[in-house]
Order: structure tokens, then C-alpha cells, then sequence
């Protein structure tokens, strides 16, 4: 699961920068989901991520055409504090699968910059599950190139596993402008939650 995720980050990291229209002053978090889900090819089988890239593209396709969602679909867009959620829930056999995709965004405080963010995570009968695709990314916006680009995490290291045998999920903020980071310990109940607070620049 590391190396596939390696190798997605790498792919990812190639990507050329991707333009942003919009209309009026300033972008919204709807303007940068369309922007990111249209730049990829959805049909390219390189694109590793295509499984959680598509999911989100083809709900953002169904609200774009005003398709009712599929059984166990939804999709949250919050313009108001940048924040879109895609959850595709589905059961078999007693057991509660649940595909998470966030996007949001921060101002920086230069005033020309934002930062948006990209996370997968999985869960399995509410507890974190990795799948293949799970993953947190980060783009910085530029107003004057109306540009996003792939950066490393700002301040802090994205990583989905612990020495004492965690895994690690995040959760983007709908409200306030933290990340949560949670440490699910296997084969216990056990968790344990760390805010990653935003100073208008990076995480500390």
C-alpha cells in the first residue's frame, strides 16, 4: 500500500499546473473542485488514482447536470466555509464500507495565496480501513497566475502509519481551520487525536 501511494505522489507530483476559471473577485471551493477534477484524463490507465479521482468526478458531473446521486452517495458542497465532501457508503454482509473524499481551502496570509487540500480515507464499520487510494495532498493557488501546484504539506509530514502500530487518518475542517489527525490503534478501541493549527501560513 506504501509504494502504490508512493507512486501516486509521484505521479501526481508531475502534474503540470492547473489553471482555474472563475467568475467574480475570487475563486470558490466549487471553482478549484472543478478545476482539479478536470485535470486529469479520466479514461488515462496510468492515472493510479483514477478509483477515488473518478468517484469525485463523476459526482461533480451529477451536480453539474443536476443528476439525481447514486444509492449510498453525497456529496456536501459548503461554499460559504470552502469545504466539499463526496461519501459513498455501501453494505454487505453486516459490514459498513464507507469512501471519504474531502477538498477544502485556506487564505494565506499574503493575501495572494491559498492553500487547498485533497484527502481520501476509508473506513470500515466506523473505524479507519486504508484503502489503496487514501491519501492527503496539498495545492497552493497564485491570484496573479490563477494557477494551482502541488506542494508538500506545509509544516507538519503527511504520514498514514505510526511505530507503535497506528494507522493515521485526517480530517479536513467544515468549520474552524484545523486538520485533526487520528491515531487508530489495531485490534483495540483505542484512539487518539492531534489538531494541526493553521497559522495563515503552515501547520504547526
Amino acid at each position: 500500500m506504501v509504494l502504490a501511494f508512493i507512486g501516486c505522489t509521484l505521479a501526481m507530483t508531475a502534474q503540470e499546473s492547473i489553471h482555474v476559471n472563475y467568475k467574480g473577485s475570487k475563486p470558490t471551493i466549487s471553482d478549484f473542485v472543478t478545476a482539479f477534477v478536470s485535470s486529469r484524463d479520466n479514461d488515462d490507465e496510468e492515472d493510479c488514482t483514477d478509483e477515488a479521482f473518478n468517484a469525485l468526478g463523476y459526482a461533480w458531473e451529477h451536480r453539474r447536470t443536476g443528476e439525481p446521486m447514486t444509492e449510498g452517495q453525497t456529496l456536501t458542497v459548503d461554499e460559504r466555509n470552502g469545504y466539499v465532501s463526496y461519501v459513498n457508503r455501501s453494505e454487505y454482509e453486516g459490514t459498513e464500507d464507507v469512501v471519504r473524499i474531502e477538498m477544502c481551502y485556506w487564505n494565506e496570509s499574503d493575501q495572494r495565496h491559498k492553500l487547498i487540500a485533497y484527502n481520501v480515507t476509508c473506513f470500515r464499520n466506523g473505524r479507519h480501513d486504508p484503502g489503496q487510494f487514501d491519501g492527503l495532498s496539498f495545492y497552493r493557488y497564485d491570484s496573479n497566475t490563477k494557477t494551482m501546484d502541488r506542494i508538500e504539506a506545509p509544516g507538519f509530514e503527511v504520514r498514514y502509519g505510526t511505530e507503535d502500530g497506528a494507522w493515521v487518518s485526517y480530517d479536513l475542517p467544515r468549520t474552524g481551520k484545523n486538520i485533526t489527525e487520528t491515531y487508530w490503534y489495531q485490534n483495540s478501541t483505542k484512539t487518539k487525536q492531534k489538531a494541526l493549527t493553521w497559522n495563515g501560513k503552515r501547520f504547526y
